[in-house]
């Protein structure tokens, strides 16, 4: 009896074991019966559509990966992107009890119909830059295709407020040869495109990829053609452009302004110009490289440095017309009134500019001041000339009386009367006065060449004088020129740099 038992046991796991090895050898092939049964009679030109008259619904999404580039000489934008693609195929629907409980499949795409979805605006040198990969098919019929894909779109790229410029770049999809009638495309996500993986550029700021359905009529076909257009919106980081172009920019212009506090007897101002405006030169073709090179609009800080080079250029020319003033002198140049009166009155006035005042104070206008030193000098002449007859012993007014002529040798006065014209006793006196005065006609005629020398020289002190005071105008005019073109140039940089800034639609700078 046990042993009975014992052989049935034996036999009863002889058979289990032969049965789960018969079921398991039978669910491997399922997966392989399943696709021959599929795609043996499957036509990849069939639209797959339980009705012809019905359009295939297509949901259409995008994942925003990363922006790798954006050409704004070329007008391009490069970005990588995952496609999602979901519709119904109902040639692959099968009851997954009957497979094995086979519940997907992962099938290349060229076995399978898929919509011919591509990028309208694209680029790129083979059009379609997708890589075609496998497609996830459900029991109910339901594909899934989702193709990564480097695309390279056509964009408007708009420079009118670079570097703080923000861009709408436009991705069009949508199929190129079914129209709305056969394939109705459908936005995935209202709220656009997915950018929930979206890698961070260091150029650009991604703000939203808004996505829209469009349907067109063309004049040539009643049907409608159904796209979506999905709108990439970025701004520019603005960190770099502002510490890279526009503080140096900045700095250039601010030491063509120190330039006007230069001294002209420096001899340094005008070679400080030209520096200047060298430096600032080949910083701009630097700049130049880095700016979009298009035609289509003039960039914001272009126009700044336009404005800077103007500047910079202009303070030049006005350094040589300071240090032409500065070198003025009366035996080349005379001063015309109106300069006189600008440079001399109401532009020292309005800057608040004054002379030094000289050693003795002189009241009244400019005028009456030159007279009163005029005055000055003639009685220092007088002064000097009566000095030298007290040192001679002789009469200071003997410049205004005749000089006698030399009496002929021999000649004695006649009854008495003396060379003064009073009377005589002898002719002896009368004969020492004539000796006397003889001898004297000698030192008056030395004395009067000396007066005569004294004029010239008075004469040329007196016009050296006069030249100075007009070259101390000239140079006074100078400075007022200087002082002028220190305010007004510094004034146009801090008025140009502001309106920049102001100008643009954000100032933000990350």
């Amino acid at each position: 009896m046990k042993l009975l038992i014992k052989l049935i046991l034996v036999s009863f796991l002889i058979t289990s074991q032969a049965l789960c090895e018969e079921e398991e050898s039978s669910q491997g092939p399922h997966e392989k019966r399943l696709l021959h049964t599929l795609l043996d009679t499957y036509n990849t030109l069939e639209r797959p559509v339980a009705n012809e008259s019905e359009p295939l619904q297509l949901s259409f999404g995008l994942t925003l990966m990363q922006i790798i580039d954006v050409d704004e000489k070329n007008q391009l934008l490069i970005t990588n992107i995952w496609l999602k693609l979901e519709w119904n195929d109902v040639n692959l629907r099968w009851n997954p009890s009957e497979f094995g409980n086979v519940r997907d499949l992962r099938i290349p795409p060229h076995r399978l119909w898929k919509p011919d979805i591509l990028m309208y605006n694209s680029a790129d040198e083979g059009f379609d830059g997708t890589y075609p990969t496998n497609v996830v098919v459900r029991s109910n019929g339901s594909c899934s295709y989702i193709p990564p894909g480097i695309f390279k779109s056509t964009c408007k790229i708009d420079i009118t407020w670079f570097p703080f410029d923000d861009q709408r770049c436009e991705m069009k999809f949508g199929s190129w040869t079914y129209d709305g009638f056969q394939l109705d495309l459908q936005l995935q996500d209202e709220g656009g495109g997915d950018i929930s993986s979206f890698i961070t550029n260091g150029e650009w700021d991604l703000l939203g990829v808004p996505g829209k359905k469009n349907v067109i009529y063309y004049n040539c076909c009643p049907e409608p053609y159904i796209d979506i257009t999905f709108v990439i919106i970025i701004r520019r980081r603005t960190l770099y452009y502002f510490f890279n172009l526009i503080v140096p920019c900045v700095l250039i212009a601010s030491m063509a302004v120190l330039g006007f506090t230069l001294p002209p007897d420096s001899g340094e101002k005008l070679s400080l110009g030209v520096t200047i405006l060298l430096s600032l030169t080949v910083f701009l073709n630097m700049v130049a490289e880095t700016m979009p090179a298009t035609s289509d609009a003039v960039p914001l800080l272009g126009t700044y440095f336009n404005c800077i080079m103007f500047m910079v250029a202009s303070s030049v020319v006005s350094t040589i017309l300071i240090l032409n003033y500065h070198h003025r002198n009366a035996d080349t140049h005379e001063m015309s009134p109106w300069i006189k009166l600008l440079f001399l009155k109401w532009f020292p006035c309005i800057l608040r500019m004054s002379r030094p005042e000289p050693e003795t104070p002189v009241s009244g206008s400019g005028e009456s001041a030159r007279k009163l030193q005029l005055r000055e000098l003639e009685l220092k002449e007088r002064s000097s000339k009566s000095l030298l007859a007290n040192v001679l012993d002789i009469d200071d007014d003997f410049r205004h009386a005749p000089i006698p002529p030399p009496a002929p040798h021999g000649y004695l006065p006649r009854h008495g009367v003396g060379v003064g014209g009073h009377p005589h006793e002898d002719g002896h006196t009368g004969t020492l006065l004539h000796a006397t005065s003889a001898s004297c006609l000698g030192p008056h005629r030395e004395l009067a060449l000396i007066l005569k020398e004294l004029r010239v020289i008075t004469e040329k002190i007196r016009k050296e004088e006069e030249d100075a005071a007009v070259t101390n105008d000239w140079k006074f005019a100078a400075m007022v020129v200087d002082r002028l073109c220190l305010i007004i140039f510094t004034l146009f940089t801090v008025i140009a740099t502001i309106a920049v800034l102001m100008s643009a639609p954000h100032i933000i700078v990350n």
